[in-house]
């Protein structure tokens, strides 16, 4: 019955492969590659919309982030960020704010990140040092700057997961171990239909919601 449930799920993605959902998915790589090849204030800004989405929406953090643009998360001060993430109605304004004024101090996050030898290693980097962020929103940030190989372990993938039996319960946590575990069915599935874990996570995206967002 999992086996079945995990061949008719790749299926299904190999069928939007062959669809139109396939030139969203790959235009939305290019635009992941193309910020990839910017300067550290648009990666910043970027960095700045992954603190956003945490329990959160991506399409709050793409509007505050549109609003603001990379020069306000740089420059407003705290009770500006506040007021604005209060203004456009996100839960969690204040600690937000707080948390993207304590990660400028990584204002030159590109240099930094492009240190590592691979996105594991940046991951872990980012989780450990950047305040807000955690492995889904370094794995985030990473595959938003053009990163393959990192899985964003958020809530209507984990749910997908169950749902075709990859997982038998979600994890009310995920620690690195968990984390690591899960990513690595996905990357198993990813190898079954010939697909990166930045390209599967936004078909799995597209069948949980119908839209592929960044």
């Amino acid at each position: 019955m999992k086996d079945m449930r995990e061949e008719n799920l790749i299926k299904k993605i190999l069928a939007l492969k062959s669809s139109n959902v396939q030139e969203t998915v790959d235009e939305r790589i290019r635009e992941f590659k193309a910020l990839g090849k910017k300067g550290s204030k648009d990666w910043f800004s970027e960095l700045c919309f992954c603190i956003l989405t945490a329990n959160s929406t991506a399409k709050l953090g793409i509007k505050i982030q549109s609003e603001l643009g990379p020069d306000g998360f740089l420059t407003l001060s705290h009770s500006i960020l506040t007021a604005e993430f209060k203004r456009a109605g996100h839960r969690f304004y204040n600690k937000r704010a707080e948390f993207i004024v304590n990660a400028r101090k990584f204002h030159n996050i590109k240099e930094i990140v492009t240190r590592f030898p691979d996105e594991q290693a940046a991951r872990e980097w980012l989780a450990k040092n950047v305040y807000g962020i955690g492995y889904k929103e370094a794995s985030h940030f990473l595959r938003n700057v053009g990163y393959s190989d990192v899985a964003i372990l958020d809530r209507h993938i984990l749910a997908l997961m169950r749902q075709y039996q990859l997982l038998e319960g979600t994890p009310k946590t995920l620690t690195k171990k968990k984390y690591l575990a899960v990513e690595e069915k996905l990357r198993r599935l990813a190898r079954k239909t010939n697909l990166s874990l930045a390209e599967l996570d936004l078909y799995l995206w597209y069948m949980k919601k119908g839209v592929v967002l960044k």
